[in-house]
């Protein structure tokens, strides 16, 4: 009982002391020390500067690798270009990948992921989609298709095989033209030559070739098909040193039925040739003696470009009529190195060689050869101007049988 009045009287004691009737030394004596530093002060708005940390941080989950080697470019939020409010979520998938720029820009073109460009699908070119029922129907719409440039197709346009063929009245263009260094081919042609023992002579051409009908593509540098020509000329020879007196002239005329494939070429037909004596040269020569030589002749020729440029071609005829020293058979051969397409403002060489051979000179003949320069136009009309070699038995008819050798210049003109 004691025990406890003492322990009470313990705690009484030691309130008065603590509390503030307490003397003021004990009350120092007893303070908490203060810190050497001011106290923190909070700012004008009561919010404090500085912020506790998250007492549970959340772990940080790595990032999956790049798959991508280049580096991502951010892009604004905002597209420049307007957005289309109208469709829906099933309307959005309706209407597929949106197209590029490109596709836009130009029709029928696309591009695939990996950047070559295509042709697309007609029905993947703007404005051939059908927008206007695509957009209220659900079903899903593949995605363009990606198909690549064919580059043959240029050569096939070149060779005339995409084309339709056709009836055409008089086309434009041969299938099958004349040997350029050919000596009796019908064109417009001038060659000023000086003979070993004759001088300077003047040899012409005056005639051409044209189409008469043709089926086929309507090509009129590289067509395919059949076609029917007509072909007509007179090979005058005048005498330069002599008053250009009119010596002989020869008479050509002719229908070929001429066909093309590819790089085939081939003919068959029926051509006249008739000689005649000029009057000057004849009251010149009164002791010569005059012939009536005449040629009725089949042909057949076959040709074969071995590019655009070059070609080889043989021909063989056999006259079922000859008069004056004619004889049936004749042969004629060689080889034309003459782009093809339109040469433009500056032109491009030529060469050209024939060798034809007859049998009234017991299969001996003449060998042409011809080079220079060339310009051939859009429609396949060819102009050549250059130099001539001729060596054998005269072209002329009425000398067939007279050797001559030839060097000089001329200009062809081939329709």
């Amino acid at each position: 009982m004691f025990a406890y009045r003492l322990l009470g009287g313990c705690v009484l004691i030691g309130g008065f002391l603590g509390g503030p009737w307490a003397p003021s030394g004990w009350a120092q004596a007893q303070a908490i020390p203060t810190p050497s530093s001011p106290p923190q002060q909070m700012p004008p708005s009561g919010v404090s500067a500085t912020y506790p940390s998250t007492l549970l941080p959340y772990p940080s989950t790595p990032s999956p690798p790049s798959t991508s080697s280049y580096p991502t470019t951010p892009y604004p939020s905002t597209s420049p270009y307007p957005t289309t409010p109208h469709l829906s979520t099933a309307d959005a998938r309706a209407s597929g990948p949106a197209l590029s720029p490109y596709d836009n820009a130009l029709p029928g073109i696309t591009t695939s992921a990996s950047g070559e460009v295509g042709r697309a699908e007609p029905s993947t070119i703007p404005g051939e989609l059908g927008l206007s029922d695509t957009l209220h129907d659900d079903s899903p719409v593949s995605p363009p298709t990606y198909q690549p440039l064919d580059t043959d197709v240029y050569l096939e346009r070149a060779l005339g095989s995409g084309e339709c063929w056709t009836w055409q009245v008089l086309p434009a263009g041969l299938m099958y033209k004349s040997y350029l260094a050919g000596g009796r081919e019908p064109r417009i042609a001038s060659q000023w030559v000086r003979e070993r023992n004759l001088g300077w002579l003047w040899d012409s051409t005056l005639g051409g070739r044209v189409g008469l009908l043709r089926y086929g593509t309507e090509s009129a540098i590289w067509p395919q098909g059949w076609q029917l020509d007509v072909e007509g000329a007179a090979f005058p020879r005048l005498d330069l040193e002599r008053d250009r007196d009119l010596v002989a002239c020869d008479f050509r005329f002719g229908l070929p039925l001429t066909t093309r494939q590819g790089a085939w070429e081939a003919k068959i037909g029926y051509y006249h040739l008739s000689s005649h004596i000029g009057d000057e040269y004849w009251l010149r020569h009164p002791q010569f003696s005059r012939i009536n030589y005449v040629r009725e002749t089949m042909v057949a020729g076959l040709s074969v470009y071995l590019n655009p440029d070059v070609r080889l071609y043989s021909e063989a005829g056999w006259a079922f009529y000859e008069d004056g020293g004619s004889k049936p058979w004749e042969f004629q051969f060689g080889i034309d190195c003459s782009p093809a397409a339109p040469t433009g403002l500056w032109g491009t060489p030529f060469f050209a060689l024939n060798a034809h051979l007859r049998e009234e000179n017991d299969f001996g003949g003449n060998m042409t050869v011809q080079t220079g320069w060339q310009w051939r136009g859009r429609t396949g009309h060819l102009l050549r101007l250059g130099m001539q070699y001729f060596n054998g038995m005269s072209d002329q008819a009425q000398f067939y049988n007279v050797f001559e050798e030839q060097i000089g210049v001329g200009l062809w003109y081939d329709y």
